[in-house]
């Protein structure tokens, strides 16, 4: 290994320690850019790794509100501003209880790159609380969205940090948080926070931009790699949140069978292909489990996760996109994918198959589509609803749409480019690495030492 890059990560792993998430992170990137740096032996004197894996800024707050019943409730609130080298911080809140720092941490990191290959000027950061909205009332939702507003909105701005939605944050979270955003302002920032509702400076095409860019993305690679199509391909998701319901749309609008899907309880397998209106009204309108399907598609066949692994990664399938949550694809279940015949993988989630996963895919010859560059639509769309809102002016569904075809179109040739360049193959994972690093690289040493 390179001696610069592993001394950066022993003290990374070292001022980090508790942090596995971040540290995981981390060594993912760090790991493949060696090829650079042992071209670039000039980096390590502008100590480019260790100012690149430092954030900026980590901001933690208390979150009081009060239920239901009266009582009152503390949570912890998170915004790391980890990178504004291309742009204001750029990225998601997540309100779910598994979120602390080192989650933030490295989805913040990851943010950073994933914003540099959409080429559109936006930095990096993340943000969140431990609050869960599963089973809270929209009033309860509101109270502690205000809350977590009233503090938030002095580390934000437009041209400073713009937040948007991840999960347990759709619609009404955000609705909710510009609402108490404009009211301590008094002021209409329409640009402070993307994921907008299209009756107050929202995008059309943004709730579908994250599946839809995965499959632009999927159906480039395939494409480069023997003129695949997804035409008759079968496919499964994990996931029934935003990004696996609107995969599965486009999926299924390019000729694909998708034949499963899942939630945090277990997965759903219809043998003639997954009724998507029927997931969007369990999810969407009800709230509910992905189990309901049952209700109306009694042929289903419903299998209750048990342990640490999904089962839908049992399924046999061509294609396998998990679009659930970080480290869901564990070895095991990769090994029975290969077993099965998957020939691709789509990261629509964020770092859901950890380093040793993606390693055993590519020693099998199975296409990655890191999440970096896969999902990289949704914030790209972000960003396209930020100049909309800059210009009071909004465009159609299809001009968007067409817009976020050609920046995911974009972003494959430029991890293929990058993977070739540096003589790693179909490598896109570590192809998209490169791609943004070096992108982040020349601005950071543009602007001095900042």
């Amino acid at each position: 290994m390179n001696e610069y890059l592993k001394r950066v990560l022993e003290e990374t792993k070292k001022k980090n320690s508790n942090e596995p998430e971040y540290l995981q992170a981390v060594e993912e990137v760090l790991t493949s850019l060696e090829p650079v740096l042992d071209r670039h032996p000039e980096y390590e004197k502008l100590a480019i790794l260790e100012r690149m894996v430092e954030p900026e800024r980590i901001v933690t707050f208390r979150v009081p509100w009060v239920d239901d019943s009266g009582k009152i409730v503390v949570n912890r609130g998170y915004r790391v501003q980890f990178s504004s080298l291309i742009g204001p911080y750029k990225g998601g809140l997540r309100f779910d209880p598994s979120v602390n720092q080192s989650i933030m941490k490295f989805l913040g990191f990851e943010q950073i790159f994933k914003n540099a290959l959409t080429g559109r000027p936006i930095g990096g950061g993340k943000g969140g609380s431990d609050f869960d909205p599963k089973g809270k009332s929209d009033n309860e939702v509101m109270r502690f969205c205000q809350s977590f507003m009233t503090e938030l909105q002095r580390h934000i701005g437009a041209d400073v940090d713009v937040p948007a939605g991840d999960i347990g944050v759709g619609g009404r979270e955000i609705g909710y948080l510009f609402g108490q955003y404009k009211r301590i302002k008094n002021s209409y920032e329409g640009g402070v926070l993307t994921g907008k509702g299209l009756s107050y400076g929202g995008s059309l095409a943004r709730t579908e931009a994250t599946g839809y860019g995965l499959i632009y993305f999927m159906r480039e690679m395939l494409k480069a790699n023997g003129n695949q199509t997804l035409a008759g391909k079968t496919v499964t998701i994990s996931g029934s949140g935003n990004v696996a319901i609107y995969a599965c749309e486009k999926a299924q609008q390019s000729g694909a069978k998708v034949v499963a899907m899942s939630d945090s309880s277990g997965c759903i397998y219809d043998k003639n292909g997954i009724d998507l209106a029927a997931i969007k009204q369990i999810k969407e309108v009800e709230r509910g489990r992905i189990k309901d399907y049952l209700k109306t598609h009694p042929d289903a066949v419903y299998t209750a996760r048990t342990g640490e692994n999904s089962p839908i990664w049992d399924i046999k399938t061509d294609i396998a996109l998990p679009c659930a949550t970080q480290n869901e694809v564990s070895l095991q279940s990769a090994q029975k994918l290969v077993e099965n015949g998957v020939i691709a993988v789509g990261e629509g989630a964020n770092m859901p198959c950890p380093k040793e996963v993606i390693e055993y895919f590519l020693e099998n010859n199975v296409l990655v589509a890191p999440a970096k560059a896969a999902n990289a639509g949704g914030v790209a769309t972000s960003a396209i609803e930020m100049s909309q809102n800059s210009m009071r002016y909004y465009m159609t569904f299809e001009e968007v749409d067409k817009m976020l075809e050609n920046i995911m179109v974009n972003i494959f040739r430029e991890c293929r480019t990058s993977a070739e360049k540096y003589n790693q193959g179909n490598n896109y994972v570590a192809g998209a690495n490169i791609a943004s690093f070096v992108k982040l690289t020349d601005a950071m040493i543009s602007q001095g030492i900042v």
